[in-house]
């Protein structure tokens, strides 16, 4: 997998030791450089995006009930239409009036969470799940003649394949498309309750049109499934057609401006010319052909075509994150509380367990970032056809299924730290974080549950390890290598021996130990290292699972569930690690540079320090440099303090995009008032005495 092993080369630039550097309290963090590198590949349009996001217009309104806000986003989806930027069809062909630009169709859409993720999940719908299905699951007949409208928004859309009892399990699906070979027509049918389409977006309301995933029958044969261009509203009165039925899901926790609905249909009949026949279609006389011979390959060539919801999450996840950074650490560097050995209170920053819960994240955040990007120019070269193979897609499934796991769960985590760190003005509504939490806490579970993802990456993580000892061990003496290679690499790290002699190397200096977990290539190799290690661990014990019983074969891996998706979570680490790295040499100021290493180490630092059992129990650190972890993390905490705001400003957000008052510098104007009050008073020489410093003075 070509996505789990990017080279890292160690560079004098990747280090803050070199001679000619800069002391600690001079450098400096080049804000408005790193904002624009941040825009990445495709800066123009995210420019152009960003600056709709702070468009009032786009904006989140608060005060507006569900109704009111799911009116308001159908309206600015249609100024977005009108608006001439063609920042909503980036993705689609240039025949199409299209931009042919995928990868930054989904640079631009993660910006629009700045405005309100209910806009931007409404418009990822009609025009990245609903059009995206016509144009990768169509022929091009069928974009030409279905696409134009669901373009423009003259038919606004619902993606009807998630049902209420099977929702990751796309393949179990229950709805039914049975061909009828005397009217050329599928006939659509929904079973069971259980199968009735469920959590669409646009369904409830405005949608006319679905593209629907039924499995497909013909002949007596189920071909698995396939997707259908479906009616299912009079554009003029909007009442479901025959045979369509549905209803509102009601009242959600989060994304209220979208009207989430429920489908089923009942002798529903689609034209033969409607079924999205890219990779499967059905003769007049009933007959199925595929280009794809295989069903299952089929199935995950058609839902891999749709992979970009996943993609477009993971960076809309991080952005989301950056957001509610940028507030709490804005707010932190102006709120007092408490006095320290003076008269003032201490700005919260200057406290260690204020840096501790939101500095971590921020590296976090740009190790997000710099992932992201990087999965950005995998999607572009598999979906602009300039370097589309069976391995990068692949690839990019992957990579997409372990950073969106991970990115949305870290959003959400970050999100409530930030709100618990802004006391009770985090809990108000006008501060945004509880509403961005709210917002984004389905994003762990639609387009794919994050635990079942992970699954997903450790199977794919598995099979290569698979693959790898396949080739190794092809001969006698691979064989016998392999083996020994294996067994005294067990020996060494299980008896201990390793952390022996590294215990040896760290006595009596624990600077050099520091120094140590300060180098990429140690960082890298203990990340890397954990990886490895789990992937081989739960691989081999599987291994009976391949010639086992079916059940003894889904109890060897029920008991082996929980290893796997810790394997993949490791692998992600490793994969934002290496991005943010990578990234490090294109800071060309050399302060930035330096401060972006330590918040480089921040990150795997922490990466580590969170496993630090595994790291100890597997003897790949000693005690000794086990505890260093900790208190060198803490150092490089207080090394980032006076650079915090600029860091967060560095993500290129503004007050309009933040909308928060306490981000808005009203708190330096309550902090600056209350000094001079007391300093005012102090002065008069009226100021009252306090009750122990009366004591204290009549001892």
């Amino acid at each position: 997998m070509t996505t789990t092993s990017a080279p890292h080369t160690a560079t004098t630039t990747d280090r803050d030791s070199a001679a000619s550097a800069p002391r600690d309290e001079d450098v400096r963090l080049d804000v408005e450089s790193v904002s624009e590198l941040l825009l990445g590949r495709w800066p123009e349009y995210r420019r152009a995006a960003r600056e709709r996001a702070g468009d009032t217009r786009f904006h989140k309104d608060e005060s507006l009930t569900p109704a009111e806000h799911r009116e308001r986003v159908l309206e600015q989806m249609r100024l977005m239409v009108g608006d001439g930027t063609k920042l909503s069809w980036l993705a689609f062909p240039e025949r199409m009036g299209g931009l042919d630009e995928p990868g930054a169709n989904l640079a631009c859409f993660s910006e629009l969470v700045a405005a309100d993720p209910s806009l931007q999940i409404k418009s990822g719908v009609q025009w990245g799940l609903f059009s995206a299905a016509i144009l990768h699951l169509g022929t091009p007949e069928q974009q030409d003649r279905l696409l134009p409208a669901a373009m423009d928004l003259s038919v606004p859309g619902a993606f009807a394949m998630t049902e209420t009892g099977h929702g990751s399990d796309v393949a179990a699906i229950g709805t039914t498309a049975t061909y009828d070979p005397e009217t050329e027509e599928f006939v659509l049918d929904t079973p069971f309750r259980g199968a009735w389409k469920d959590y669409l977006g646009n369904a409830a309301l405005h949608a006319t049109a679905a593209t629907v995933f039924a499995q497909l029958i013909t002949n007596g044969v189920n071909h698995g499934v396939h997707c259908f261009y479906v009616p299912i509203r009079d554009a003029e009165t909007m009442e479901f057609l025959p045979g369509v039925g549905g209803e509102d899901d009601g009242l959600k926790g989060g994304l209220r401006g979208i009207d989430n609905g429920r489908l089923h249909f009942t002798g529903v009949r689609v034209p033969r010319t409607d079924l999205l026949a890219r990779y499967g279609t059905v003769a007049a006389d009933g007959t199925y052909s595929s280009p794809i011979e295989s069903p299952g390959r089929r199935f995950f060539t058609m839902l891999g075509s749709l992979v970009q919801g996943r993609v477009s999450l993971d960076g809309s996840a991080v952005n989301a994150a950056k957001i509610g950074l940028a507030i709490a650490v804005r707010y932190a560097a102006e709120r007092r509380q408490f006095a320290g050995g003076g008269t003032e209170e201490t700005v919260l920053l200057d406290y260690a367990t204020h840096r501790r819960r939101l500095f971590p994240a921020i590296a976090e955040a740009y190790a997000g970032h710099f992932a992201n990007e990087r999965l950005l120019d995998l999607f572009d070269d598999v979906f602009s056809g300039e370097h589309d193979t069976p391995e990068r897609r692949e690839d990019l499934e992957t990579t997409a299924a372990a950073l969106k796991s991970t990115s949305t769960r870290f959003a959400l985590d970050t999100l409530q730290e930030c709100r618990e760190a802004c006391g009770g003005a985090g809990f108000l509504t006008e501060n945004r974080i509880t509403s961005l939490h709210a917002d984004l806490d389905v994003y762990a579970t639609f387009e794919g549950d994050n635990t079942v993802l992970q699954q997903l990456v450790a199977r794919r993580l598995v099979a290569d390890y698979g693959r790898e000892v396949k080739g190794a061990t092809k001969t006698p003496a691979g064989m016998a290598r392999f083996v020994v290679e294996r067994a005294t690499s067990a020996a060494l790290d299980r008896t201990g021996l390793r952390r022996v002699s590294q215990a040896i190397a760290d006595v009596g200096d624990p600077r050099r130990a520091a120094g140590h977990l300060r180098d990429p290539e140690t960082q890298r190799e203990l990340l890397a290292d954990r990886v490895a290690t789990m992937v081989e661990d739960v691989a081999m014990a599987l291994r009976p699972a391949q010639k086992a019983e079916p059940a003894e074969a889904a109890r060897i891996v029920d008991e082996n569930q929980t290893a796997l998706v810790e394997a993949a979570k490791a692998h992600a680490d490793l994969l934002r690690w290496e991005a943010f790295t990578a990234a490090l040499p294109t800071f060309e100021d050399p302060g930035t540079r330096r401060i972006m290493t330590w918040v480089r180490d921040v990150y795997g630092l922490t990466v580590i320090e969170r496993h630090l059992t595994w790291y100890l129990l597997n003897g790949r650190l000693s005690d000794q440099r086990a505890r260093t972890v900790t208190g060198y993390v803490d150092r490089l905490l207080r090394r980032l303090r006076p650079h915090a705001v600029d860091l967060v400003d560095g993500f290129g957000y503004g007050q309009e995009h933040l909308r928060a008052a306490i981000s808005s510098g009203a708190e330096a104007e309550r902090q600056a008032e209350a000094r001079a009050y007391y300093a005012a008073l102090r002065a008069s020489g009226e100021a009252p005495v306090s009750e122990k410093a009366l004591r204290k003075s009549s001892r």
